[in-house]
């Protein structure tokens, strides 16, 4: 089964399908949904369902002006992501059939289109997959290896890759009942009539699927299927309660999928949202095999910068963040019939925003359904939010055996791992699952065992330590291997993971040990300072409640902890905790739009909230009305922080856009830099310090950034995999962006903003740089109070150091440090420092900020300093000025009054 953008584009004679599928494809011809509508006698169906893939329409041309496009945005509202085409606008590409039928060529009499003006495709013209003609192989040749075929390796990325290597389905699992399927003599097949066929596809259920129907029975939810059904046509709004290995996330929306088909698709697809991009690609790809249909046709997923959707799929996978950005195409989310919220227990910023806009979606919508998945401590939550709305629990499975610990938690760290030591050593089989505090220590875990289980006895087996973190992507191979339960790893494996982590254990059976820390490290936002801080505190209840239940009754969950402590009841919410400027700028746009309001379950912090809307002031998002601007307008186009957004927009004017460009990608992707392991040598170390220092720009790490862009740009000629182990970089940090800067390119050309041509490394362009990062960032400006890098933040009073991987941070001795610089990021810690970090000049600082935003300032000695500045330059300027001598026009027309003279420039702020 292959993903569409492969289909195409197939050789013949590639081994992507078995024989009994390529028989079955034969005879797969589409029915035209104009005709399915008259069939069924409902004329009201749209003609286009939009999805995030398939083919769509280019759009109209804007107007290059800001004022014109921001309006164009306005009325048409599109996504920055591309989004989907408005409800009722035709698509390209496939249509978007509700079933498949056979047709009967021979009915055609040698004509094509057939009798009746039927808009049928012609199969023999462009097959939807490759019909292969190939001899049969013999049975006693093939390897399992054969068997287990490999068309998903080679599927929407490397997530695929696990789903083949765990059990793609075989030709065995297409072989038709004896009977099933005869020749009719002219090389057509007739299905007969014991085969069920797929009610999504319309082809008949391969051997697999029924092998996987078995397993999902046994799961939890299943129980609850007639009470979801009936709950579910009758009412818009449905909670769901259950734990993560009940089997909810992959069963549900299959059950969704059935009710939207019973439907005919009269109101939409359906769409299931998680927090996690891997998880949407992992659970995509389990249950398009659990549907027994084509990943990227049927059952899609949509990630940010990954989309595998066409206009055939019915059931979408995605992030939250992505829904969001979809609303801003669509703020109804009309083509959506049924939305599931999964995990709505992490209380993510864009899964609390859904819960609160899709309030108001109800009200405008009838015919929507929503049903909200989320752990069992959360259900009172949510009920008391959306009033009366049925809650159906899913059994949960016995509880396991827990063995508390009487220890501190300060040595929580040591103490998992050396009970990991002590499990192995007993030959106890089952994997293990660690929960650290951070990623830090997650990888400082990983280099600890893999050292100790080098010097383990070969008796004891291998022991496998895997880092999984979840915020970074990491790990996701690793847990896609075990879809298939009958996969079994070698050695014991160590999943070395964080709260972050705690629902994608969902698909592995292999787990019998449990080691809970009690204990995460969290970025809490402060915005009095402006600033994130590292606070290491306990977990919740309901955290330590889902990691006793991943291992069901049959492990042991060992929790460093006692069991008398305290533990608050919930997680807090990531909403007041996390700077909301972009959140804030978001809701401004669905004013727009036509939402009113937003009815949080928790509402955001009121300093806060204040501190976005002055932020987003400053940046000229906001007109004298409160209601976005503009440049307001057009900033919520970038899927990027308020201040990047602004900066770019600057770029436009100052003719510096590549550049920019590269700095947004590098500073959105993660961090590209790898530092060597702990227990590195300390050769290795200078080496990678003496790699970073070849990329070093004497403007700053702004520009050090654009260096390694351009240089990884390069690397593709050869060998960039190579380049970056030898450079010490990440080959996925910099793939990433890559993919972000491709995408912040398409959208300023959809809105028709000037880019202009690189020129990085001539003098007038590091100037004009700096001019467009300090229109976003002239919030985040500090100076050398005593030349010794002891840097003091104008903003919050803060004192800070400059990073010890910046540019300025290893020439420091040599060359000395600048005065006053700016900064990306700063993080309240142990070791206070800014990351980042470029030399401005004060007298560019004074012409970029706003002058409310100076004058807000509190007083300092450098605010002094800059108002020194700003009375010199007013007093040069005045200087300057030469009176004009007066000469009287011979002509009396030439009497009137002079107009108003145009700037030399027009900069946006």
């Amino acid at each position: 089964r292959r993903c569409p953008q492969f289909c195409a584009a197939a050789p013949m004679g590639s081994p992507g399908l078995c024989r009994s599928a390529q028989k079955k494809e034969a005879t797969r011809v589409p029915v035209c949904p104009a005709q399915r509508r008259a069939d069924s006698g409902d004329s009201g169906l749209r003609s286009g369902v939009s999805g995030s893939g398939g083919c769509t329409e280019p759009r109209p041309a804007r107007s290059s002006k800001l004022t014109a496009t921001a309006g164009k945005i306005r009325r048409t509202g599109a996504a920055s992501r591309g989004g989907a085409p408005q409800p009722g606008r035709l698509r390209a590409g496939r249509p978007r059939s509700v079933g498949w039928t056979r047709v009967d060529l021979r009915s055609c009499s040698g004509q094509w289109p057939p009798q009746g003006g039927l808009p049928i495709p012609d199969p023999c013209a462009a097959p939807r997959r490759a019909a292969l003609s190939v001899p049969d192989p013999d049975p006693d040749t093939l390897t399992p290896a054969h068997r287990r075929g490999g068309a998903l390796s080679a599927c929407c990325g490397s997530n695929a890759h696990n789903m083949a290597e765990s059990g793609a389905p075989s030709e065995e699992d297409y072989s038709f009942p004896s009977g099933g399927a005869e020749s009719d003599g002219d090389g057509g097949l007739d299905f007969g009539d014991d085969l069920e066929l797929n009610q999504f596809d319309g082809l008949p259920y391969s051997s697999r699927y029924y092998r996987l129907l078995k397993d999902r029975k046994s799961l939890a939810v299943w129980t609850a299927r007639p009470e979801f059904m009936d709950s579910l046509a009758q009412h818009q709004l449905l909670i769901v309660c259950g734990t993560a290995g009940s089997g909810r996330s992959s069963q549900i929306p299959q059950w969704c999928a059935e009710f939207s088909l019973s439907l005919q698709y009269q109101h939409g697809m359906v769409v299931c949202t998680q927090v996690h991009r891997q998880q949407a690609v992992a659970l995509s790809l389990r249950v398009a095999d659990e549907m027994d249909v084509n990943i990227g046709h049927e059952v899609g997923y949509s990630v940010p910068l990954e989309t595998c959707c066409s206009a055939d799929t019915v059931l979408r996978y995605c992030t939250d963040d992505v829904l969001l950005r979809d609303m801003m195409s669509d703020p109804l989310l009309e083509h959506y019939g049924v939305i599931v919220i999964d995990q709505a227990h992490e209380r993510t910023v864009s899964t609390d925003v859904l819960l609160g806009l899709l309030k108001d979606v109800l009200a405008q919508r009838p015919e929507l359904r929503v049903v909200v998945l989320a752990a069992p401590r959360t259900a009172d939550k949510l009920l008391a939010h959306y009033g009366t709305a049925p809650l159906i629990r899913l059994d949960s499975p016995g509880p396991a055996e827990v063995v508390y610990s009487n220890s501190s938690q300060t040595d929580y760290f040591y103490s998992a791992l050396r009970l990991v030591l002590e499990i192995h050593h007993t030959k106890e089989g089952g994997d293990i699952v660690v929960f650290l505090a951070s990623g830090q220590e997650i990888d400082c875990a990983h280099d600890i065992l893999r050292e100790e289980g080098a010097k383990l006895s070969p008796d004891l087996g291998e022991l496998v330590p895997v880092p999984l973190c979840p915020a970074q992507g990491a790990g996701v191979p690793s847990v896609g291997e075990d879809l298939d339960r009958n996969v079994k790893a070698p050695g014991r494996r160590v999943f070395l993971t964080t709260s972050q982590g705690e629902d994608l254990f969902w698909a592995i059976d292999t787990v019998n040990f449990v080691i809970d820390a009690g204990m995460e490290k969290r970025e809490v936002y402060n915005p009095r300072i402006r600033a994130n801080s590292l606070l290491v505190r306990p977990i919740s209840r309901s955290q330590a409640e889902i990691r006793k239940q991943i291992i069901g009754s049959t492990g042991k969950c060992f929790c460093l902890y006692p069991e008398e402590a305290r533990l608050p009841e919930e997680t807090p919410p990531h909403i007041l905790e996390s700077n909301i400027t972009s959140t804030v700028l978001f809701l401004k746009r669905m004013e727009i739009a036509g939402l009113g309001h937003c009815e949080f379950l928790d509402r955001p912090d009121p300093e806060g909230l204040m501190q976005a809307l002055e932020e987003l002031d400053y940046l000229a998002a906001l007109d004298d009305d409160g209601n976005l601007s503009e440049i307001g307008i057009i900033m919520s186009e970038f899927p990027l922080d308020p201040q990047m957004a602004k900066a770019l927009l600057a770029s436009c004017e100052f003719d510096c856009v590549s550049e920019v460009l590269t700095i947004a990608a590098m500073l959105t992707a993660p961090s590209c830099f790898l530092e060597p392991p702990r227990q590195a040598a300390l050769g290795s170390r200078r080496a990678a310090q003496y790699c970073y220092t070849k990329f070093q720009h004497p403007e700053g790490d702004h520009f050090a950034l654009v260096n390694i862009y351009n240089a990884y740009k390069q690397s593709q000629h050869s060998n960039p995999e190579q380049w970056c182990q030898d450079c010490f970089l990440s080959h996925a940090a910099l793939q990433t962006a890559d993919a972000i800067r491709s995408e912040l390119t398409d959208i300023l050309k959809r809105i028709e903003l000037p880019i202009s041509e690189p020129s990085f490394g001539t003098k007038g362009n590091a100037k004009n740089v700096k001019r467009a990062l300090l229109s976003g960032f002239f919030m985040q400006i500090a100076r050398d109070v005593d030349g010794s890098g002891n840097y003091f933040m104008l903003t919050h009073k803060h004192m800070a150091q400059v990073h010890p991987l910046s540019s300025y941070g290893s020439k420091a001795e040599k060359l000395g440090l600048p005065e006053w610089v700016l900064f990306h990021e700063y993080t309240l810690s142990e070791n206070n420092c800014i990351c980042t970090v470029s030399g401005i000049s004060p007298e560019v600082f004074i012409q970029m900020a706003p002058q409310y935003f100076f004058y807000n300032l509190p007083p300092s000695e450098s605010k002094e300093l800059l108002q020194h500045i700003i009375d010199h330059m007013t007093s040069a300027e005045r200087r300057s000025q030469k009176p004009e001598p007066i000469v009287l026009p011979s002509d009396p027309a030439d009497c009137q009054e002079p107009a108003n003279q145009p700037y030399e420039r027009c900069v946006v702020q």
